[in-house]
């Protein structure tokens, strides 16, 4: 398991602090391109290392960028926001990063606004995370008062700010335009597109969204090559990436691999296997909205491409495992209910979908379904995705649902022959068979 690391490597007791950023070459990257860069260059270079997002969707960051108007030509104003919201279950790379090292994500930051031509940023913080907020204004503070925030940063003609905003506990504000609503002082609805962000964000201003992990690979970019970032990974999706591993293993944790490496090696060999001897029965490459697969499929590459034609998204690479002993339909029922909890309400697919899959997710679960209730749940998953909403969380709850469905239909049906669930204590009284029908 001995791979080239670069994101976690940093890490120390004292690593959130300015002196000990600045000790391991800290804010170089940033010299650099302030004196020998012009900001197309910077935009260049992440093009040509192949940086995709990291956020969910592996959408490419240079390109992203490039989406910015010509300053030539348009004059606004125009701002960069940072998805620090990271509420995806099963999700918390990010917060690794804004706790143990935020001067790197401080330094992406303001690389990123060089490159985009941007001088405000604004990091989204997910409200439960008080950690990650109180590390990060700590090191905005430092950062500001050593002259590398605000006005003419180190003596160059670069002027930029960053401000925290606090969110508020709602799923559907990590969607790129809910966050922007939500900066705005607004409630967290999603935007229709077009128009995107980039000619209309924030205040109707050009805007570019990137998740923290993203940023946070651009100083490295910067400082040692397209080429470097080009050598991990695969030719499809290069550098390293933060892997989340949840659920039943013998050691969850956060782990760095190079894109490409096995979905098995996770598991078995950084996660420790899978706990108290068990097998893998079934997980989820990248968060709940992705979809689980058999554990049979278990020994496939971490890579975008790779885990969707396995039938799934890499998502936030947030791989959660699922023992023999767990039950697929108790999972799906907590799934469904989250994401009926989550929705805005705003389309009718989404609003009424999200809470028949709940209801009757709960209803086989609980020993009362029917056999039609399995069709159903296809059927209505079919018609809240793909891409029939205003923003993916329609498509997140339909997706694991399809999946279930397709992989673990036995399961659901062996629900509604013995109207219990079959995984429960096997000394549980057995419902009666007159609610099996009942709604």
């Amino acid at each position: 398991m001995s791979r080239p690391t670069y994101l976690l490597d940093r890490i120390g007791p004292d690593s959130h602090t300015l002196a000990a950023y600045q000790k391991r070459g800290g804010y170089a990257a940033l010299r650099t391109a302030l004196k020998g860069k012009t900001p197309a260059e910077v935009v260049d270079v992440v093009k040509a290392s192949g940086l995709r997002g990291r956020g969910g969707a592996g959408f490419p960051t240079g390109m992203k960028w490039s989406f910015m108007p010509d300053p030539a030509k348009d004059k606004r104003p125009r701002y960069l926001a940072i998805n620090a919201d990271e509420s995806e279950p099963g999700t918390c790379k990010d917060r690794v990063l804004m706790e143990r090292d935020p001067h790197g994500v401080i330094e992406g930051v303001l690389l990123a606004c060089y490159a985009i031509r941007a001088t405000t940023a604004y990091i989204y913080v997910r409200g439960e995370y008080r950690l990650s907020y109180d590390r990060l204004q700590a090191a905005l503070d430092e950062a500001r008062a050593a002259g590398l925030l605000g006005r003419k940063i180190q003596g160059s003609d670069f002027s930029c700010d960053i401000w925290m905003h606090k969110g508020a506990g709602a799923y559907i504000c990590g969607e790129e335009t809910g966050l922007m609503e939500s900066l705005e002082g607004k409630r967290g609805h999603p935007r229709p597109k077009p128009p995107f962000p980039a000619m209309f964000g924030l205040w109707g201003q050009p805007t570019t969204v990137n998740n923290v992990e993203t940023v946070f690979n651009v100083p490295f970019i910067l400082e040692r090559g397209a080429d470097w970032f080009r050598s991990m990974g695969t030719k499809a999706s290069s550098g390293n990436l933060l892997v989340g591993v949840s659920g039943h293993v013998n050691k969850p944790g956060v782990y760095e691999v190079p894109f490409g490496v096995s979905c098995l090696e996770l598991v078995d060999g950084y996660a420790g296997g899978v706990w108290k001897g068990r097998k893998l029965k079934a997980w989820f490459p990248g968060g709940s909205s992705t979809g689980m697969l058999p554990g049979s499929a278990i020994d496939v590459p971490m890579e975008h491409d790779a885990i969707k034609n396995a039938g799934s998204m890499l998502g936030t690479a947030a791989l959660i495992a699922l023992d023999e002993r767990a039950c697929t339909v108790r999972a799906m029922e907590v799934v469904a209910r989250f994401y009926d909890h989550e929705s805005c309400g705003q389309c009718s697919q989404c609003r009424e979908g999200t809470q028949w899959l709940s209801q009757i997710f709960h209803r086989i679960e609980s020993g009362r379904g029917r056999m039609e209730d399995i069709e159903m749940l296809a059927t209505l998953s079919k018609s809240m995705a793909p891409g029939k909403t205003i923003c993916a969380l329609s498509d997140a709850a339909a997706i694991p649902t399809l999946a279930v469905v397709k992989h673990f239909k036995d399961e659901l049906e062996q629900h509604v022959l013995e109207q219990r669930c079959p995984l429960a204590d096997p000394h549980a009284a057995k419902r009666p068979a007159a609610l099996a029908h009942s709604h």
